[in-house]
């Protein structure tokens, strides 16, 4: 059951065995198959992408529709979403469960405090939890509305609607999303997305940072549930008979490697201010996990919540 596997995962003392967990490093193909990326004509190396050559894209035998690609992004585009998801997507006016604490001024963000003052970001670095971007998610509510949404930044949406292109799930619109921060201690409780409005459209997760065990179950909580491992810059995509299933993470694991950084890992920033960013959000990721969970909230056709398409 889900409950018992993801007890399991958690547990600290005993620390899992975790041999049954599917690893796409090395591959169990009587778990797994290999698919092909969707040719498509042009590429988008803007975005911190590999070419889809290099890409290794699974889907798990026993979940038709739980889509895996195993880390496409090259070292500076690590760079460039851990820089965005910690930096940027946390800032107003996109909402965060830091506003509920009012641990923030108005014009203060939380990254920006973290930065310049050392005495402060003790106690409000490990607080940040999520940031939530496009319609916002209601966590009381768990209802979408026109009244609570903001931007979509243009970067995501090109990233996840490429993403889709290539795992051949056309006309996805990434119009809300949740940056989930966790620290070595978090977990991130079984639940199904049921907020939006077309089940059709997948979900995508993406990663950065320290490993996640990610635990996936059934439509109930009372199916079993297969364990894999997420590092940094793995996608996982959520579709057709897997949109709906249960899902979560139990515990968060020290990478084994940092493919954010390299010899040169400050040469693709202009200037030294980006440099002396770069240092202390690669401190933060050190002990850290962010994840983009990105999803479609409308259904094709339909221009806001209000439109009722059928």
């Amino acid at each position: 059951m889900f409950k018992d596997s993801f007890k399991y995962y958690k547990s600290r003392d005993p620390p899992p065995d975790l041999d049954a967990v599917i690893d796409l490093k090395n591959p169990d193909l009587s778990k797994v198959r290999k698919i092909s990326p969707v040719a498509i004509e042009e590429e988008q190396s803007s975005l911190g992408l590999r070419s889809t050559e290099d890409w290794n894209i699974y889907e798990i035998i026993a979940k038709p529709g739980l889509i895996f690609i195993e880390n496409p992004f090259t070292s500076a585009g690590q760079r460039y979403w851990i820089t965005r998801c910690v930096k940027d997507y946390s800032k107003k006016p996109n909402k965060t469960n830091l506003d509920l604490h009012q641990v923030l001024s108005e014009n203060e963000n939380w990254w920006d405090v973290c930065s310049d003052n050392v005495e402060r970001a003790k106690v409000i670095l490990p607080k940040l939890r999520w940031a939530t971007l496009g319609y916002h998610h209601n966590w009381d509510t768990k209802v979408y509305s026109e009244n609570f949404k903001g931007e979509m930044p243009d970067d995501m949406v090109d990233l996840t609607e490429y993403l889709a292109r290539i795992s051949g799930l056309c006309h996805f619109k990434a119009e809300s999303a949740i940056i989930n921060y966790y620290r070595m201690n978090s977990t991130l409780s079984g639940h199904t997305d049921k907020s939006e409005i077309d089940y059709e459209a997948p979900l995508f997760s993406v990663s950065f940072g320290q490993t996640g065990i990610f635990l996936v179950g059934g439509l109930s909580l009372e199916d079993p549930a297969d364990a894999l491992l997420l590092r940094s810059g793995d996608v996982v995509v959520m579709s057709k008979g897997s949109r709906l299933r249960y899902h979560g993470v139990p515990k968060i694991l020290q990478a084994d490697s940092m493919p954010w950084k390299n010899q040169n890992s400050t040469n693709d920033y202009k200037s030294k201010k980006m440099c002396i960013d770069w240092d202390k959000i690669m401190s933060y990721i050190s002990e850290s996990r962010v994840n983009m969970n990105v999803r479609q909230v409308l259904r094709p056709g339909q221009v806001s919540l209000d439109d009722k398409v059928l």
